[in-house]
């Protein structure tokens, strides 16, 4: 079967649409706020969206039926589209006036990685940071996602694509439509935003710095408007409370916030993904803090502030947001944790491959996945002593099928190569052991904030090009879960069937 390229163009220049949209509402910040630019965005907005318009009307007359082989072509070649479209702003500003930097910069928002290049932040125009935090937010829950929900409006079915979009375990659906399950998804996504940017104005933020870092948490991004992170609000913890709340609840399962709203709590107390994921942050921010409090100084380690109130407390709140900032792939920063003991380091690097809930905003393997191996791999000692028993692994009471099981595998196996593969691209740029694999994991998990000359407290402006358009390329391979960008690189997807 031949692909149906008119409906991939026709697409791609929906997306494009999309783009040049939420640029104007950059280009408002930058007219309210007069930070010099506003002329610059709105010549952004207005290129890329009427190129968005040229393509939709050239392929108007397409064939509206989607295989998945399209599904895959429109996602991954979206990413890109929307990322080069994306880093216009930042050439036009001179905010960014290299292609490789702003490019990357782009990538690194919409994959909602955080890393950046960046070497003073609070000097951008703000229209121009409101547009960085934005590509955070359309790229958290997911840009396809976005689009499937007005799919009806061109006659298209959307299933192709979100299966493309989120290929990984656990999709329980809101609502038989894919398109009303978008719809849903997004409303509980909006609806965080404005509740936390409320309540981070109240708690001593500026308005701009409040829907800046909303935006940020709930995509689980990680830019900030300040060099320093959340670290430049260490003296407010109230502050850094309201984010540790809303990391955690971009961390999990939407589907799960959505049966929490309509009052089906015990669906979400019995979900296994959810109380693993409880408990892993629960564990890991206990071993943390005790290390911290008998071992570590985080006043010493803290970016800007010392700590205001009793040394426990710190401790505590410290470990509780560096965790979920690493384990829900946030990457917002209150200290450099790689100074805290070697084995902190150790232990937060290991956490970049743990990942958030699947359904959420977060990157990284994910917790079912992690789940799903750990029961598979003590079920193997049974069939060991028990070879002709029927064990299969079960997943909130149900059988989950053998290819699922299979694909986890896979999936995990492939994982592990790339990031040994990234780590030995990394380190043929000259980089430290420490710098290339705190680099392939963070790139590959969007984390953020890596180790070595790349840590929590560095940028990525030092990475060579070739090396960021290599980070670059690992960002997009881990927001879309692998698969849906590998597929792409075989030559049997191509051929016409």
């Amino acid at each position: 079967m031949k692909l149906n390229y008119k409906i991939i163009f026709h697409f791609l220049g929906l997306l494009l649409l999309f783009n040049g949209g939420f640029m104007a509402l950059a280009t408002l910040i930058s007219f309210i706020y007069d930070d010099g630019v506003t002329v610059e965005l709105l010549l952004s907005s207005g290129v890329v969206a009427l190129l968005g318009g040229l393509v939709m009307a050239y392929t108007r007359n397409h064939v509206k039926e989607m295989n998945k082989r399209e599904g895959y072509i429109v996602v991954a070649f979206g990413w890109i589209v929307m990322s080069l479209s994306g880093a216009i702003p930042y050439m036009i500003t001179e905010a960014i006036p290299s292609f490789t930097n702003a490019f990357f910069e782009t990538m690194s928002g919409y994959t909602t990685t955080g890393a950046t290049i960046l070497n003073d932040i609070e000097v951008v125009p703000k229209g121009v940071l409101f547009w960085r935090s934005m590509t955070h937010w359309i790229g958290g829950m997911g840009i396809i996602v976005l689009a499937i929900a007005i799919l009806p409006l061109l006659g298209i079915g959307g299933m192709q694509l979100f299966a493309a979009e989120a290929p990984g375990p656990g999709g329980d659906k809101l609502h038989p439509r894919i398109t009303d399950t978008a719809k849903r998804l997004w409303l509980i996504y909006v609806g965080y935003t404005i509740a936390e940017t409320i309540l981070l104005q109240v708690a001593g933020m500026s308005f701009f710095d409040a829907i800046n870092h909303a935006l940020s948490t709930l995509s689980t991004g990680g830019f900030s408007t300040k060099n320093a992170s959340i670290a430049y609000w260490n003296d407010n913890p109230l502050i850094q409370y309201i984010i540790i709340t809303f990391m955690f609840l971009a961390g999990t399962n939407f589907v799960l916030s959505y049966f929490a709203f309509k009052g089906k709590v015990q669906k979400v107390i019995k979900d296994e993904e959810f109380r693993l994921y409880f408990k892993f942050i629960f564990v890991f921010t206990v071993i943390a803090a005790l290390i911290i409090y008998f071992n570590a100084d985080v006043s010493q380690s803290s970016i800007e502030h010392p700590m205001v109130l009793g040394e426990f407390e710190s401790a505590v709140r410290h470990s509780l947001f560096q965790v979920l900032a690493i384990v829900t792939t946030t990457g917002f920063v209150t200290a450099d944790y790689t100074l805290w003991t070697p084995f902190l380091t150790v232990f937060f690097f290991g956490l970049m491959f743990l990942g958030g809930s699947a359904g959420s905003t977060s990157g990284g393997i994910k917790v079912v996945r992690h789940l799903v191996l750990i029961k598979n791999g003590f079920l193997e000692f049974k069939r060991a002593l028990h070879p002709n028993a029927i064990l299969p692994v079960r997943y909130n009471t149900k059988s989950v099928p053998k290819d699922i099981v299979f694909n986890i595998l896979g999936f995990f196996i492939t994982y592990m190569i790339f990031f040994i593969i990234g780590a030995l691209v990394f380190s043929m740029f000259q980089l430290d052991f420490a710098s290339s694999i705190g680099l392939a994991a963070s790139s590959l998990g969007n984390v953020g904030p890596a180790l070595g000359d790349f840590g929590p407290v560095n940028n990525y402006a030092a990475l060579p090009d070739l090396g960021k358009w290599w980070a670059s390329f690992l960002m997009l391979l881990g927001r879309l879960e692998l698969f849906t960008v590998l597929i792409l690189l075989t030559p049997f997807f191509w051929r016409n069937r």
